[in-house]
């Protein structure tokens, strides 16, 4: 099997599991992914493997394999631990980023701002996930870093909602978010770890609520995050 048919395949399965393309909980039919993706049960079971061990797909023994659940137990994880995590690590990219690295976060940058004015839903939220990724690499952290990246898969999924604007106040978060993006990018330039914390809280402020209207109707306690959990988060 070449190679670059798994690695099309592999990353083709992440992009629809993020763009809820591909539902959370629904069932991953073995035989109908190798005939989409021309590949034999070996390869296919290698690749379910793997997104597995990267949080986008839950194997079972008897029942197969399916997307990453987002039920109200795992959101309740998510609503606590994503800014304290965002916290730590804009702290460790604006302590420990290389000049080259800025280079690529703008590049992200500069594409997210450009899907957002366009409207396009999944592209903005796939660039959101790259933006805060990106700042995951700067952190330079081997044990945060695995944190981030399994929290983003949910928080991408989440954000199909906070990009997909039904008011004019919600077309104001976005370009928020977009500004946000920017002064991160600037504070962490600039060194300015205190600056790069506040901000990052900040940001996850601005789309928390439109977030928890995807586990609505039972809604998340608004006080999920104490101030407790603010001063501790780095």
């Amino acid at each position: 099997m070449p190679v670059d048919r798994k690695t099309e395949c592999l990353e083709d399965l992440r992009r629809r599991i993020l763009t809820l393309d591909m539902p959370p909980g629904s069932a991953l039919e073995e035989t109908a992914l190798c005939a989409r993706y021309g590949m034999s049960r070996t390869p296919m079971r290698e690749i379910l493997q793997k997104l597995n061990g990267e949080g986008y797909v839950e194997l079972s023994q008897n029942r197969g394999a399916k997307v990453a659940s987002m039920d109200l137990g795992v959101m309740r994880v998510f609503f606590r631990t994503a800014p304290m995590i965002y916290a730590a690590i804009s702290r460790l990219a604006a302590e420990n980023r290389q000049s080259q690295d800025l280079a690529l976060l703008r590049d992200v940058q500069d594409d997210f701002r450009d899907a957002t004015n366009q409207s396009d839903t999944a592209k903005s939220a796939m660039l959101n996930h790259r933006f805060h990724l990106q700042i995951g690499y700067m952190a330079r952290n081997p044990y945060l870093l695995p944190s981030l990246e399994r929290m983003l898969i949910d928080h991408t999924r989440l954000s199909q909602t906070f990009y997909n604007p039904g008011s004019e106040d919600e077309r104001g978060r976005i370009a928020r978010a977009v500004d946000q993006h920017d002064a991160l990018i600037a504070a962490i330039e600039s060194c300015d770890g205190d600056a790069a914390t506040q901000l990052s809280v900040d940001h996850w402020e601005l789309s928390r609520d439109r977030l928890e209207q995807f586990v609505r109707p039972d809604p998340l306690p608004m006080d999920m995050l104490t101030k407790q959990d603010e001063t501790h988060a780095v």
